[in-house]
């Protein structure tokens, strides 16, 4: 999908990762996580870009480590996350491109647990949307598509006809998997890999379109460009 692909077609409906493409979590997330992996003896630069993108704990059960319960250890990061949100800040133009959009036509699925993602969001200034998937909904996290498929079975809408803006490559795999097209927010990137789908910097210079045929993406020229994608980015 081309950057005149994306500004001419319309959406059912708008599905939002929130971590790194509507907010940047980035610094309060990775100061939580790194003084657990320091507690654990873990290697913290090589660590932390493991760290998103999926539930915190699928990312512990992966480190199988002796005599640590994923669960409860996971269920203690999130205490700390929900406690450390002074630095979370809304993407570059995110609040006024989610301010055009009817209730209906949007949602947010993230890999983070409820209480944090509300936390998250008041601290950005961003709105709580009719549609929050959060952990706590899926058997199954992103790259799986289930969470994705759920959102647009609550808006009413087939995930196939829905925009999904991820930043992470789990998060844009779940979108791929669940039919949808994906265009992919590098606002917070640090590891560029090879991709197809297209970019945006953040949503400055962006408006949301809401018509009788669906949802858009109108760009204002000389403010923001979409690109064609050659960087996921790590959230």
């Amino acid at each position: 999908m081309t950057h005149t692909d994306l500004a001419a077609k319309r959406y059912a409906a708008f599905l939002f990762d929130m971590d790194g493409t509507l907010l940047s979590s980035i610094a309060s997330a990775e100061r939580v996580w790194a003084e657990w992996a320091r507690e654990h003896g873990l290697d913290v630069d090589a660590f932390l870009p493991t760290i998103h993108g999926i539930q915190a704990v699928e990312t512990i059960r992966r480190l199988a480590l002796p005599g640590v319960d994923p669960v409860a250890e996971a269920a203690r990061i999130t205490r700390a996350e929900i406690e450390n949100v002074q630095d979370v800040e809304a993407i570059a133009g995110a609040a006024a491109f989610l301010d055009n959009l009817p209730a209906e036509r949007w949602a947010i699925v993230t890999s983070a647990p409820r209480a944090l993602a509300e936390s998250r969001l008041a601290a950005a200034g961003l709105p709580l949307p009719s549609v929050l998937i959060t952990a706590e909904d899926v058997e199954r996290s992103k790259p799986a598509p289930d969470a994705y498929h759920i959102a647009a079975g609550r808006l009413q809408v087939d995930a196939g006809d829905c925009l999904v803006f991820e930043d992470a490559p789990a998060g844009i795999d779940a979108g791929v998997a669940a039919g949808a097209s994906v265009v992919v927010v590098t606002a917070v990137q640090s590891h560029p890999t090879p991709g197809q789908h297209p970019a945006i910097a953040s949503y400055e210079g962006l408006q949301a379109v809401a018509d009788d045929g669906g949802v858009g993406v109108q760009g204002v020229p000389g403010r923001a460009s979409v690109s064609s994608q050659t960087a996921p980015a790590q959230s």
